[in-house]
């Protein structure tokens, strides 16, 4: 059930475009922000806790990765994770260097969701919203419709790829800590850029406010 939950939050997000026909990003800006405080407190609350369970230093490298490792996938994606594509590719091609670092973000979101945990739902809150906005940047970019379906479809089963294996694969079971730390970080880049650019000259207006502690004291009673 986890993973077809993770996977159909993609496709909801593109089926949100095609009803919603939202000619520009901004006026998401207040889900995004949900999305962004909702990720961030359930970070805090539920991630934080587990792996810092024991006093380590080592786990503080682990996190600061994470944020190395989300900069550096934003390079290629250019921001996707947080709502920006500026991608430009006038031939309408596969978008690869787009598609790979969205993949690696996506695998390792997967990485530290537990039965212990709610992060299944703050990935999936997460997911729909970046979702539409990619959808909507296929659309308006004119890319052909099997393309951008199967950007998606690829996109969509990254996620619960990466839950798979940490179920699986006692490698990984056995490194859950410092791969949740890893996790960490990445969410914690992510989602604090969600809520610095989901305003304008990174300033809140009441909507947005009410949006974020909202967010947060649903993570915080979940």
């Amino acid at each position: 059930m986890n993973y077809l939950i993770l996977f159909l939050a993609v496709f909801i997000g593109y089926f949100l475009a095609l009803i919603l026909k939202v000619k520009k990003v901004k006026k998401l800006s207040i889900y995004l922000a949900f999305s962004g405080a909702f990720l961030l407190a359930l970070t805090i609350f539920e991630l934080l806790p587990d792996v810092y369970e024991t006093p380590n230093k080592l786990i503080g490298v682990y996190i600061i990765s994470g944020i190395l490792l989300q900069i550096i996938l934003e390079f290629f994606s250019k921001g996707a994770e947080h709502g920006h594509v500026h991608h430009h590719n006038e031939s309408k091609t596969f978008p690869w260097l787009l598609f790979i670092s969205l993949s690696i973000h996506a695998l390792l979101e997967g990485l530290p969701i537990t039965k212990d945990n709610n992060l299944l739902i703050g990935i999936m809150i997460h997911k729909i919203p970046i979702a539409l906005i990619l959808s909507i940047f296929f659309i308006n970019a004119n890319y052909k419709k099997t393309t951008t379906l199967s950007f998606l479809l690829l996109f969509a089963i990254m996620t619960p790829i990466g839950n798979w294996l940490a179920n699986n694969f006692e490698s990984i079971i056995n490194f859950h800590k410092e791969i949740t730390a890893i996790a960490i970080g990445v969410f914690l880049h992510v989602s604090t850029t969600i809520l610095l650019e989901s305003s304008k000259n990174h300033q809140f207006n009441i909507s947005k406010i009410s949006a974020v502690v909202i967010a947060f004291l649903l993570a915080y009673l979940m």
